[in-house]
C-alpha cells in the first residue's frame, strides 16, 4: 500500500500535477525567444531579436466565463483551451500588436490528468496556431472551492507593437469602411443568458439535436472562439487597418465605440451579413429585443475593422488571398446621436 503524504490526504495530488507538466512539455515546439523550459519559477522571453525602434508591450487577460460549466457538464474539453487563448490574444491583436507569449491558469477541484491534459492541449494548439509561445502557467487544485468536475480558466497574453503603429481611436476617420470578420458562433460571451434561455426556461439538454442548428447543442455551444491574429498580422504589418474591435461581451454596441473618436459613429447594415442560426434561436426562445442581442452577443461578427477607403482594395485582396471570409458591414460617419447605429433597429 502506497502511503499518501499530508497534502495528498487533504485532496491535492502533487505527483499528478507534475505528470501533466511533463506530458505538455513533450508537445512544446522549441522557440528561439524562449529561455528555459516549462516548470521553472517564471517564463523568460528574449526580446533581443525584435528589431523595433520604439517597442511597446501590449498585454491582456481574460477568461471564458460560464462557458466552462457547459464544457464540464459535457466532458468535451478539447475546445475550451482555444476559447481561452482567443479571448486574450484577439484583444491584444485589436491594439495592433503581434502576440509573443501566453500563460494560463487552470483551477480544479481535484486534478484528473486526462481532463487537465485535454484543456491544456487545446491551449497549446491555439498558441501554436498563432505562432506564439506558451511560456508557462499554473494548475491549481482547490478542493472546497470547486466541486466535482467544475473548473475555471484564465489566461494572460503579451504582444509587441511599434509605438507609432498602435491602433488608436484617433486613427479612425469619417468615411472609413467597416469590414466584419465572421465569428464561429457565440464565441465565449453571453453564456449566462444562453444557459437561462435554453436549459432553465426551455429544458433543453446538451445532447439535443436542434433542427435550426443541424447539430447538437453541445457541438454548437462548445464551438471554439475564432482566432484572428494570423489573419490580421499581414494587414497590420502594411499599416492597412485604422481600427479593430474584438466583439466580445457587450456586443457591437459596447465594443465598437472603443475604436471611435467622440465625434464619429459607426453605422451598421445588419442585412450585410448573415444571422447565424444560434442567434435566431436564442432571439426567438428568449423573446429578446434587438438591443438585447446586439449588446450581449457578437451576432455573427467576431472582429470589426475600420479601413480607410484608399486602403480597401488592398485589404480585400489580402483577405481574399488568405481565403478569409469578410463582409462590408457599414461605415464611419459624423456622430449625430450615439456611437453605434444599426440600420432598422430602434435602440431601446
Amino acid at each position: 500500500m502506497v502511503k499518501m503524504n499530508a497534502y495528498e490526504s487533504a485532496g491535492v495530488n502533487i505527483a499528478a500535477g507534475a505528470a501533466v507538466v511533463d506530458e505538455l512539455q513533450k508537445n512544446l515546439k522549441t522557440q528561439s525567444h524562449v529561455l528555459g523550459n516549462l516548470g521553472t519559477f517564471a517564463g523568460c522571453y528574449d526580446l533581443g531579436q525584435e528589431d523595433l525602434t520604439a517597442p511597446v508591450l501590449v498585454s491582456g487577460t481574460d477568461g471564458v466565463g460560464t462557458k466552462v460549466l457547459l464544457a464540464a457538464a459535457s466532458g468535451k474539453l478539447t475546445t475550451i483551451g482555444q476559447d481561452l487563448v482567443a479571448m486574450c490574444v484577439n484583444d491584444v491583436v485589436a491594439q495592433g500588436a503581434k502576440p509573443l507569449f501566453f500563460l494560463d491558469y487552470l483551477a480544479v477541484s481535484h486534478l484528473e490528468p486526462t481532463q487537465v491534459q485535454q484543456v491544456l492541449q487545446g491551449v497549446l494548439a491555439a498558441c501554436q496556431a498563432e505562432n506564439m509561445a506558451l511560456l508557462g502557467g499554473e494548475t491549481a487544485e482547490m478542493p472546497g472551492v470547486y466541486q466535482g468536475n467544475h473548473f475555471d480558466l484564465a489566461g494572460f497574453a503579451v504582444g509587441l507593437a511599434q509605438k507609432q503603429t498602435i491602433l488608436q481611436a484617433k486613427n479612425v476617420q469619417a468615411g472609413d469602411v467597416l469590414l466584419g470578420l465572421p465569428s464561429s458562433g457565440l464565441h465565449s460571451n453571453g453564456f449566462s443568458l444562453v444557459r437561462k434561455i435554453l436549459f432553465e426556461n426551455h429544458d433543453y439538454q446538451l445532447t439535443d439535436l436542434v433542427v435550426p442548428l443541424e447539430k447538437t447543442l453541445q457541438d454548437e455551444l462548445l464551438t471554439p472562439t475564432r482566432l484572428y491574429s494570423h489573419v490580421l498580422q499581414p494587414l497590420l504589418q502594411q499599416q492597412l487597418i485604422a481600427g479593430a474591435a474584438h466583439i466580445t461581451g457587450g456586443g457591437l454596441l459596447d465594443n465598437v465605440p472603443r475604436i471611435l473618436p467622440d465625434t464619429l459613429q459607426a453605422e451598421f447594415d445588419p442585412a450585410a451579413w448573415p444571422e447565424l442560426p444560434i442567434f435566431t434561436l436564442l432571439r426567438q426562445l428568449g423573446g429578446l429585443t434587438p438591443t438585447d442581442c446586439y449588446e450581449t452577443f457578437n451576432m455573427g461578427l467576431g472582429m470589426v475593422l475600420a479601413i480607410h477607403p484608399d486602403d480597401l482594395a488592398q485589404v480585400e485582396a489580402e483577405l481574399q488571398a488568405q481565403q478569409t471570409p469578410y463582409y462590408q458591414v457599414g461605415q464611419v460617419t459624423p456622430r449625430l446621436t450615439q456611437a453605434v447605429v444599426i440600420k432598422g433597429v430602434a435602440h431601446d
